[in-house]
């Protein structure tokens, strides 16, 4: 047999204060991270993965030219494919496709605009985002929490002085879950593709982009003992 449950509700003696704090920031972004596709194709396996391989050198020199910016780069999904003619007795080998996905985390944001439109110029190349994020330790994180148990305290003293009652003693803090929301790429992301280069071409125009503003949201609950009410 299983004990019974303690009702947290006190006694006219010692009664017990429920409430619940919450906390919303809006705060700058910290970092952006740029999604990059480098692809390359041909008839000829050998020559569609030297072409790949040129491709995701210079992106990657690109991004490491940049290192004072580019705090991160890290290289995802490779794939290369073979592209088939329609299925039947004669079914062929038509090309070959490859593909190198690239994520790089900027901190610095003054020079984000001009490395898109430079890293978007490359051959064969596409460039998404960027996507505005948080570290997972900023101290918003913890700023928010801080905001949330501070009007938590207020609340509970508030409903305490409308029952002519003090607080005495916090009797529990549970957090309930620390939530920050983060934005998508904003509307008209950048997504820019070229099907090659070419010697001579004009400088790549740099973009203006505006950090998008990130939501932080923290939320507890806390159990407070107060003095008898008078009623």
């Amino acid at each position: 047999m299983t004990a019974p449950e303690l009702l947290p509700y006190g006694t006219p003696e010692t009664p017990r204060l429920s409430v619940r704090g919450e906390a919303h920031l809006q705060v700058d972004p910290e970092i952006a991270r740029l999604s990059i596709a480098v692809t390359a194709r041909g008839t000829d396996r050998t020559t569609t993965l030297q072409d790949l391989t040129h491709r995701n050198t210079q992106a990657l020199n690109l991004l490491k030219s940049h290192s004072n910016a580019v705090e991160k780069i890290e290289t995802g999904l490779v794939t290369i494919a073979p592209q088939l003619t329609e299925k039947g007795r004669h079914e062929r080998i038509r090309s070959y496709h490859g593909s190198v996905y690239i994520t790089a985390t900027l901190t610095d944001f003054t020079i984000l605009g001009e490395l898109t439109t430079r890293i978007a110029e490359l051959p064969f190349t596409r460039v998404t985002g960027p996507w505005w994020a948080l570290r997972p330790h900023s101290p918003a994180h913890a700023e928010a929490r801080r905001r949330a148990v501070q009007e938590a305290v207020q609340r509970a003293r508030e409903y305490a002085a409308a029952l002519g009652a003090e607080l005495t003693a916090l009797l529990e803090l549970a957090d309930d879950g620390a939530e920050h929301t983060g934005h998508a790429a904003p509307p008209g992301g950048i997504r820019r593709a070229r099907a090659g280069g070419y010697a001579g071409a004009a400088p790549a125009p740099e973009l203006d982009l505006e950090p998008q503003q990130q939501s932080v949201h923290a939320q507890v609950s806390a159990r407070f003992a107060i003095t008898p009410p008078r009623l």
